[in-house]
Formats: structure tokens, sequence, C-alpha cells
């Protein structure tokens, strides 16, 4: 992407600066806070990326002479502590649910979370340059703010449409969220009737997310969509075939299945053979390979990791090699969604690999919840700065600069999370976790419902056969499991983004030619992405006081 009449840095020390890495700590430890914080209140946590990218650059630019890569590398390291808090988040507290009375360390707290944190680093490093500059995955997100940086920079026309559409996008999401005065959702009682959460979510985020990624793979999502609810849920009762109970675990098993063989097969098909490109730079003196950076030292931190696991967590040996090996898998599966769908369901990654590891050792409960919050962790971290890499690509940031801002953001989230978790548990307790009043944090909820197993092992098999089929064949296999077991509502509003790109490429081409389009889309996600983090951050501070 070429832009002549933008500012690009010179060097390494214009874009990795000592004011931008001020910077990024101070916002990394603001918005890991909120994460946590709403994580926990709302069961959601919102992208950071655009709220970010918007603080850097106007914090950089009050600070004097900046360029674009310096604000990419800062919001790089702002926004790498919010999905380290949301892995944190969605897994951990399922600990108190089961139990009250379960003790669980500070030490233990801080070797789940760095321990996450250090294997995402790590395939961060190894899986970047296939998901982002080969693969060539929308990362919606991602692109969203780079052009944001772009037309906020440059001015003119765009600028006014951006911030015109931002701000429109910014005063519907307050008066949603904050005064109630719109509805969250539209929901259908006769899809409800059936256990399914048949509606349309109102969030100009999610219609522009599937605007950005276009028409094939939003289809695609709305196919499974149809598939779970209208086929399996709906239809299967509908029919008299099975109740509602076996309806719901052979839908979430059959999703999770798909997600899980979506995983297995990019492993298979494009991880494997470029094996030696991906994973060389653990075992070569000279040159990285794809990598970002030499490696030569991930190996032995992986060995001391699966140690720590097992002396500090109690793991079984085998436990903690099933969980380094499950990262691996997970956080390419985490690539691969979050690039097509700008969905990451970090949770469901972590309950994969915590029942691999019970079916392969003898794993106790916490020992599996901790499995649980190493994957999330992982997974949260590599999802989230994808986008920003994604950024980063599209304008000319030097890779190695966002890593080591990646590195510094995630290190500064793990400890603040584990310190607001600790603070959280010592003020309102055990019970406040799973407590519709206090915290509800339903995604760990989740996770301690699925400590026990897969609800329906039949469907789970056959999702992970078709998956790799699927895959093998150049089907958008990853999509088609996300609609099959998320919420309806979240697959038809995303439906609505892409159904509204497909007819607008038909009607009016030159609309999308000439970037107003992208640049629509960009300011309707980045307006209620901004809004929802301030939220965020006055729902904290409440909770705080």
């Amino acid at each position: 992407m070429e832009n002549k009449d933008i500012k690009y840095a010179g060097s390494w020390k214009e874009q990795f600066s000592a004011r931008g890495i001020i910077i990024g700590i101070i916002g990394a430890v603001i918005i890991t806070c909120s994460s946590m914080f709403i994580a926990l209140k709302i069961s959601s946590l919102p992208w950071p990326i655009m709220f970010v990218a918007l603080a850097s650059m106007f914090a950089l630019k009050a600070c004097g002479k900046t360029n674009i890569n310096e604000i990419n590398v800062t919001h790089t390291i702002m926004s790498a502590g919010a999905m380290v808090a949301g892995g944190l988040a969605f897994t951990i507290p399922g600990i108190w649910m089961l139990d009250p009375d379960a003790e669980v360390s500070t030490l233990s707290l801080l070797v789940v979370t760095l321990g996450g944190v250090i294997l995402g680093l790590i395939f961060t490093a190894l899986f970047r340059k296939h998901f982002v500059e080969k693969a060539q995955l929308p990362y919606a997100m991602g692109q969203a703010a780079a052009e944001t940086l772009i037309v906020g920079d440059r001015g003119g026309k765009k600028a006014g449409i951006l911030f015109s559409s931002m701000g429109i996008a910014a005063v519907f999401t307050w008066l949603r969220d904050w005064m109630t005065a719109i509805p969250a959702t539209l929901m259908s009682g006769r899809m409800i009737a059936y256990g399914s959460y048949g509606g349309i979510w109102l969030s100009p985020m999610l219609i522009s997310v599937g605007y950005i990624i276009g028409p094939v793979a939003i289809g695609v999502w709305f196919l499974g969509a149809l598939i779970g609810d209208c086929g399996i849920l709906i239809g299967g009762q509908a029919m008299g075939i099975i109740d509602g109970a076996a309806a719901a675990n052979i839908k979430s098993s059959l999703g999770i299945g798909l997600m899980v063989g979506t995983g297995l097969a990019i492993i298979l098909k494009e991880i494997l053979p470029r094996a030696k490109a991906i994973f060389g730079p653990m075992f070569r003196k000279d040159g990285q390979g794809d990598s970002i950076v030499p490696l030569r030292w991930a190996p032995i931190l992986m060995i001391v990791l699966a140690f720590l696991f097992t002396l500090v967590l109690d793991m079984p040996v085998i436990a903690s090699i099933i969980t380094i090996i499950g990262v691996w898998i997970a956080t390419a599966m985490s690539c691969q969604c979050v690039g097509q769908s700008a969905i990451n369901p970090m949770e469901i990654f972590g309950i994969i690999v915590l029942i691999a590891a019970k079916a392969c050792s003898s794993i106790g409960q916490l020992e599996a919840f901790f499995v649980a919050a190493i994957v999330a962790v992982a997974c949260g971290l590599v999802g989230d700065v994808m986008n920003d890499f994604k950024a980063g690509y599209m304008l000319k940031s030097d890779p190695k600069a966002q890593w080591c801002g990646e590195a510094i953001g995630s290190v500064v989230g793990a400890v603040v999370s584990v310190v607001i978790l600790i603070a959280i548990l010592g003020a309102y307790g055990a019970a406040a976790f799973g407590n519709p009043e206090l915290f509800p944090a339903a995604q760990a909820s989740a996770v301690a419902a699925m400590v026990g197993g897969i609800s329906h092992m039949p469907a789970f098999i056959i999702g992970i056969i078709v998956a790799v089929v699927l895959y093998f064949l150049k089907f958008p296999v990853m999509t088609l499991g996300l609609g099959v077991y998320l919420p309806f509502y979240l697959s038809a509003t995303a439906f609505i983004g892409g159904a509204l790109r497909f007819i607008l490429d038909r009607a009016v081409p030159q609309f999308e030619k000439s970037g107003t389009g992208s640049v629509i889309a960009a300011g309707l996600l980045g307006g209620e992405g901004v809004v929802g983090v301030i939220i965020a951050i006055i729902i904290a501070v409440q909770a705080m006081i």
C-alpha cells in the first residue's frame, strides 16, 4: 500500500521509540484493567485495536513529530494486554464456581498467565508471515485500524467521511449500551422457544466486519448458523427426532469439532509442509526463516515451561507437554479464526486442549482449568495482535519492532491481569464469580461445565472429519464451524454486512473501488469499538470505587 502523503519511519528508532514505549505501557495498564472488569462483568470483550490506534495517534501527535509506524508499534504495545486479560477472565473464575473454597496461589496464576504469554509470543513470531502475508487473510479489525490511521493522517474528504461514520456509530453505541435507549438485540420468540438465540444484534461493528470480510466467507458463516440453529436445534425438535438438550449438545459439539478439525487441517496442509521455514529459527544458528526474530531459545524455554507447569501447577508431565502442543494447534486455529471472522473464541480453544489433557493423563479439576487458561491466554494474545500485524503489514511497519512491542505489552498485561483478579477475589469473595449481580463470567461458567468433557462425542468426531476434508478442498470451514457454534444473532448480523457488500459491489461497483465503502465500514467499526472500550473503563473505575 503506497501512500506518498503518509509520513513513514526512516529507522528502527523512529518506530520503536522510548516515548512510544512509555505511552504504550500506560495504555496497556488502562486497557488491561478495563478488559478484566468488562470480561467478568458483562461476559464480552470489545476489540481494543481501534481505540488504541486512535489513542496512540493523538498522544504521539501531541508529543510532536511522529510517523505512522511509531503509532502502529505503540498501539501494538497498548492492545497486547487486553486479550491476555480476556484469556484469564474467561477461564480461571470457573475454579471458584465449582469450588468456592478452592485456594489458588498468586505464583500459580503468574505461571499460568506468563506461560500463556510466552507461548503466544513464540507462536506469533512463527505464524505471522504465513497468516498475514502468505495466506492474506482479511483481518478486518487490522484493516480498519490501518485505514483509520492512513485516512486520519492524510485528512481531506475521506477523513470527514471516516470520522462522521465513527461519530454516528459512537453515538448509537452510547445510546444502546450506556443509556439503554436502544435495544441491543431484536430476538425471535419462535426461535427462542426451540433454544436458539435467533435474532439480530444491533451492532455497527459486526455489520462492518461482515462488509469488510465479504459475502463469500460471511455466506459460509451464515450457512453454519442455518445448519446449527435451523437444522439441528429447530428442525431436530420440530420433527421429533431429538429433544432440546440433545439438540443443544449436538450443535455445540459439532461446532467445536469443525473448529478442531480446521486446526488439525491447517497444521497438516499449511504448517507441516513448511515446517522447515516456520520452525527452522528454533534450531538454526543463521537465518530466521519465516520468523520475526531468531528463536533458538524457544525449545529450551518450552522445556522450562513444561517443568514449571509440572512443578508449580502440579500438572502431570504428559499434561504439560499436551498443553504446549495444544497451544501450537490452538494458536493456529485462532489466527485463522480471527483472520476470517474477527471472532476469537479463546475459551473454546482452551476447552479443547483441557479435554485432550484429561483424556491422556490423570489431571485434576484445578489443573484442568490451568490448562484451559494457558491456552486461552496464548490464543487471546496471538489472535489479537495478528490484527496489529495486519495493520503493520499494510503500513510497512517493521514486524520485529511490533513483536518487541507485543512482548512488552503482553508481559505488562499478564502481571496487571493477575493483580486485578486477586483484588476482585479479595474484595468480593469467591461467590462473586457466577453471580449475575456482580461478575457473571459466562465464558468461565462454560469452561466449568465442559471440564467433564465433550457433551456429544459422535457429533464432535463427525465435525473433525468433515472439517479436515473440506479444508483440503479449499472450503472456508472455520467460519462454517463458527456459524454452527455461535449464537444465531451474531451470525445473522455479520451476514447483513456481507449481503450489503454483495449488493453494492454489483449495483454501485465504484462505491468500493473508490475506497468509500471500506472507509465508512472502518468508521462504523471504530466508533463502536472506541465507545465499547470507554464504557469498559468507566465500569472498571466504578467497580474499583
